[in-house]
């Protein structure tokens, strides 16, 4: 019998994992659109609290993970000293309003995906196709001629890194330790745990806890599986979190290119989520399909997919793969993408608001950017 590979082992691993994440994500209705969505609109925090949790809980697992020593998440792309503040500032942005346009993030497409949506499908389609161009195509030209010369290498600051007890041992004047490590992790973990459940509507909500719980630990998974049941000297695979816009973009071409392909541990992971996705809507016969409304839908889910994949390449990564997984490895830019998702979407939804209110677009958009700049002036 021939030996499994360890990227198959992985991807194996991977596509189980993702299987879960996907049917626990339709079962919950978890999405971070839709989590905003509520904040913004409704004020309500409950999606938003489970979205949090599952920060949390991947921080503090993952902290554990990277301190004992069993994964070493400094590998990942998250925590290198190249600091691209340019694409993790409109890179975010530009997913924000991406995912707002197509009613879902890059998880949540694929989740609608797996229960028979054909927007979805496109948004699928057009956010892999606009990824994949940002990452090998002519979109990628854009990405190395305008973005890539804002990075900051913060080895010329004297940071090796760019987690945040890296960065703020150099700022204070602190020596890195591994007790400043843990310091400054246990602090992040406390803050987001400590504010997901003091939301109300999060603890009396059975699902929004499921989901904040259990994809806060799928994502520790991925570590695990990645950097640490992938660890092979001969055979190395990538140390990654679940992420879904580059991966999105690798399965369009793996599909394209399957007799000389090898799999990925994304690749897998966006199958996973579709499978897991389907079976559960299967099994609870809420499988239904599910077309465009009108001309403007169509193009709102296109702009949408668009938006997401050059968007989610420029950033990193998406509500997933940097508000969650990248969070967990405590970097600073992948903060600082997840505010700027949070800007994006939120005066995406104020500006549709007011067009609805018949207000000009230019008046709109003047609105829409106040409002998100100072959010307590929104009025409904």
């Amino acid at each position: 019998m021939e030996e499994i590979s360890n990227i198959h082992m992985v991807a194996g691993a991977g596509f189980v994992l993702a299987m879960f994440f996907g049917a626990i994500a339709n079962k919950t209705n978890f999405c971070t659109m839709g989590a905003i969505s509520d904040w913004v609109n409704m004020g309500s925090t409950g999606r938003l609290g489970a979205w949090v949790l599952a920060m949390g809980i991947a921080v503090a697992g993952t902290l554990m993970l990277e301190m004992t020593g069993l994964v070493d998440i400094t590998s990942s792309i998250y925590r290198t000293a190249n600091f691209g503040i340019g694409g993790y500032v409109f890179g975010g942005l530009l997913f924000g309003v991406g995912m707002t346009l197509s009613g879902g993030c890059g998880q949540r497409t694929l989740v609608r995906v797996g229960t028979g949506n054909l927007k979805a499908l496109v948004v699928f389609m057009v956010m892999g196709l606009s990824a994949y161009m940002t990452l090998r195509g002519i979109l990628g030209v854009v990405r190395l001629e305008i973005f890539e010369p804002m990075s900051v290498d913060l080895t010329t600051q004297g940071i090796e890194e760019q987690g945040l007890a890296a960065v703020g041992s150099q700022w204070f004047g602190l020596e890195l330790t591994s007790t400043l490590r843990w310091l400054v992790g246990g602090i992040v973990a406390s803050l987001l745990l400590l504010w997901s459940l003091s939301r109300k509507a999060l603890r009396e909500d059975s699902d929004n806890l499921l989901a904040g719980v259990s994809i806060g630990l799928i994502v520790v998974g991925s570590w695990v599986i990645t950097g640490y049941l992938g660890l092979d000297d001969f055979d190395p695979v990538p140390v990654e979190g679940f992420t879904f816009v580059a991966p999105t973009g690798n399965t369009i071409s793996y599909l394209m290119t399957y007799t000389g392909a090898t799999i990925s541990f994304g690749v897998a992971a966006v199958f996973g989520m579709i499978t897991g996705s389907f079976f559960y809507a299967l099994f609870t016969r809420t499988l239904a399909i599910e077309t465009f409304t009108d001309r403007q839908d169509m193009i709102n889910h296109l702009l949408g997919g668009l938006f997401m994949g050059f968007g989610g390449v420029l950033s990193l990564g998406c509500t997933i793969g940097q508000a969650v997984s990248g969070i967990s490895t405590l970097a600073l830019g992948s903060f600082i993408v997840a505010l700027s998702i949070i800007a994006g979407s939120v005066a995406t939804m104020r500006f549709q608001y007011h067009r609805m209110d018949e207000m000009s677009t230019l008046g709109a958009l003047g609105v829409s950017i106040t409002d998100t700049l100072m959010p307590w002036r929104m009025k409904d």
